[in-house]
């Protein structure tokens, strides 16, 4: 039992921090009751993010509020504060941190204590000093840019349908994916998928004037599924009439203008930045050890090497993999280790709070799928290799499985039932990114900087 009040510090609110945070309040349900255990969850969003459903999400295939499952509700006895914690002293048990409020107020930072610290922030877009990208390129990471990629891509079809000029008309149809791993494969055909679909509701765009380019440094994509599926995804891209180029850089996309490393230019209104991840900033603000590659040292029972009281998983943790059979070999950063850390990672420390031995992680990679539009995919699982329509319906299964929460299971079912019997949904909604701007016009005011602006991708 826990003999005194534990106050539990759980940075992030993602799939290792929400589910950390769920396992503990399920294993200390009796000590919370009592008061003599507390969990506090400081996100920067009240909701957790399913990111292998954003790509589904851009295409229309699932509501975007589908994909997110509200902390709040999933954690009722724990505190849940929207906020991002700035700086960590471990030393002294205390996180800095900035919320809505202190912003608002400004007030500054606050400062909280803690006697149980775990460290799940997750990690953020890795970017390229590349002239124009952060003017004009979008990230892939979050379902407020799968959305807005979503209706952006529709605006650009409706910006060339309406044109009369074919430099505009083709630069709004000429989209520019960087990076070959998940995120940029899968959203990309997935987009693609829904764009060559949208064209049949266009009278003067045809599937053949939609440009699609994948940009990957590495002389293979998709690596996760193995060399002969990553070959395989990259016929049936080219298949699809998908610009793929291996062993290519972005080198510049200001000026609207990509500029590849084989020399290769494309006027384009659309870059997607999906070029890996890095650690989140808030580890190398910390007094914790890291690894060369700024994630945190770990050890198998997912405490952080060489301190106490402190914890991670997921993508921010170094977690060595006893399945690898070679020293210094780490779990890979995906959500198949950190589904089954977050779960570890929670009993662990309900055990430490009350004196039980710790027990170690080890997960032997099983394999990955991915979707490459509608009844396509590629899939190596257990050794076999799957690709096509039985891969897509196992990338489905298993993210049905994973996706949390019942309410949220049914609901992303239902929509694919139904969009199994009525047609796709094509409608763009671009004005939700700035809802004021037509009032203020109306009330005689001049547009805000926010509802005028250009957001990053657009026109």
């Amino acid at each position: 039992m826990v003999k005194e009040r534990a106050r539990i510090l759980v940075v992030g609110g993602g799939y290792v921090g929400m589910y950390t945070a769920l396992r503990l309040q399920r294993q200390l349900r009796q000590e919370i009751g009592r008061g003599e255990a507390e969990i506090t969850v400081v996100t920067p969003d009240p909701y957790m993010t399913y990111q292998p459903f954003l790509p589904e999400a851009a295409a229309g295939a699932v509501s975007p509020r589908h994909v997110v499952v509200p902390l709040r509700h999933v954690l009722p006895h724990c505190r849940v504060v929207v906020g991002e914690v700035t700086a960590i002293d471990h030393a002294r048990r205390t996180a800095t941190l900035t919320t809505l409020a202190t912003d608002e107020e400004g007030t500054g930072p606050r400062r909280l204590t803690y006697d149980e610290l775990v460290l799940a922030p997750g990690s953020v877009s890795r970017t390229l000093p590349v002239p124009g990208l952060a003017d004009h390129a979008i990230g892939f990471k979050t379902v407020e840019e799968a959305i807005g990629l979503r209706n952006h891509v529709i605006e650009q079809m409706d910006i060339a349908s309406s044109t009369r000029d074919p430099a505009i008309r083709d630069a709004a149809l000429t989209f520019v994916f960087v990076g070959g791993g998940f995120a940029g494969v899968e959203a990309l055909a997935e987009l693609e998928d829904m764009a060559r679909y949208t064209t049949r509701y266009y009278h003067n765009v045809e599937p053949e004037d939609l440009k699609w380019i994948l940009v990957e440094a590495s002389d293979r994509i998709l690596p996760e599924v193995g060399e002969d599926m990553g070959r395989y995804t990259v016929s049936e891209l080219r298949r699809r009439n998908i610009d793929v180029r291996l062993g290519t850089r972005l080198e510049s996309c200001a000026d609207r203008v990509a500029v590849l490393s084989d020399g290769a230019r494309f006027p384009t209104r659309t870059v997607v930045w999906t070029a890996g991840v890095k650690p989140h900033p808030v580890l190398a603000a910390s007094d914790l050890p890291l690894t060369e590659r700024g994630r945190l040292k770990c050890t198998p029972e997912l405490t952080v090497e060489g301190v106490t009281h402190a914890w991670a998983a997921g993508d921010a943790a170094a977690v060595p993999d006893l399945t690898a059979g070679r020293p210094g070999a780490y779990t890979a950063p995906n959500a198949q280790h950190a589904v089954r850390q977050a779960k570890l990672l929670g009993d662990n420390i309900a055990r430490s709070l009350r004196g039980e031995p710790l027990r170690t992680y080890a997960h032997a990679y099983v394999g990955s799928v991915a979707s490459l539009g509608l009844h396509k995919g590629v899939a190596h699982v257990y050794g076999r290799k799957l690709k096509g329509y039985p891969a897509w319906f196992m990338h489905r299964a298993y993210h049905l499985s994973r996706i949390p929460t019942f309410n949220r299971k049914a609901r992303v079912l239902a929509e694919w039932t139904l969009s199994g019997l009525f047609k796709r949904e094509i409608v763009s909604l671009g004005s939700l990114e700035h809802p004021r701007a037509e009032f203020e016009l109306a009330a005689g005011g001049k547009p805000s900087d926010e509802s005028s602006g250009d957001p990053k991708g657009s026109s």
